[in-house]
């Protein structure tokens, strides 16, 4: 599903520049489920980043179900993006002017389509079907987090990337969005790549891979797999 080839990714910070992905490989089977794990500042939400489209990589290539995604022109890689891909951020980036049930609603109204009954459902299956007409303010930290990845499945992505889902929760959300995140995966045969620094979390998924100085170590399999 996922295949990435020789991602070079480096930032200039004053006059130094530092080196954040240093010739990346990584291969994910369709349906998998792999946690990204790696020390701060180890490249892992780039990595994320260039893998999701949202960050074109100096070199290298990212073929996602087929698609060059690099080789696309910005319009075809943003709608790719819009209809194969589900991105769920930390801090959730929800639109605080608009509902529950428009936030979910947004990458439909993207493609031009009218999917407030594909928000709704979106929002009944992360147990939020109640709180659709509430704004991201009247919603708790778990509440906004699972709206984010109503948001995120509402177009029924191919892929599911998660940055760090449950840093900025306590332990009984963070359990729960876990969960809710790797039962929904497992109910679509979505692929989905996670970035977490919680290694109970990590060992919940098929796989785990350590990104150390911007390369990938060997990985290995999640616990009791």
């Amino acid at each position: 599903m996922i295949e990435a080839h020789d991602l070079h990714r480096s930032y200039r910070i004053g006059r130094k520049r530092v080196e954040v992905l240093h010739g990346v490989d990584l291969s994910i089977e369709r349906g998998e489920r792999v946690f990204l794990r790696g020390p701060s500042g180890a490249g892992k939400t780039t990595l994320l980043y260039t893998l999701a489209g949202l960050e074109r990589p100096q070199q290298g290539r990212v073929v996602i179900d087929g698609t060059d995604l690099y080789a696309l022109g910005p319009r075809r890689q943003a709608a790719f993006r819009n209809e194969r891909i589900g991105y769920v951020f930390q801090n959730y980036l929800l639109l605080p002017e608009l509902t529950a049930l428009e936030n979910v609603a947004v990458p439909g109204s993207i493609a031009g389509r009218n999917t407030d009954a594909e928000a709704l459902a979106a929002l009944e299956r992360v147990g939020l079907g109640q709180r659709s007409d509430h704004l991201p303010a009247e919603l708790s930290g778990g509440e906004q987090q699972r709206v984010a990845i109503a948001r995120a499945l509402v177009n029924r992505p191919a892929v599911l990337f998660a940055d760090e889902p449950t840093g900025n929760l306590d332990s009984n959300n963070s359990s729960e969005i876990m969960d809710l995140l790797l039962g929904l995966a497992e109910e679509e045969g979505t692929t989905l790549v996670v970035v977490t620094h919680d290694s109970g979390l990590a060992g919940l998924g098929d796989r785990q891979l350590q990104i150390v100085d911007g390369r990938i170590g060997e990985g290995v399999p999640a616990a009791g797999r």
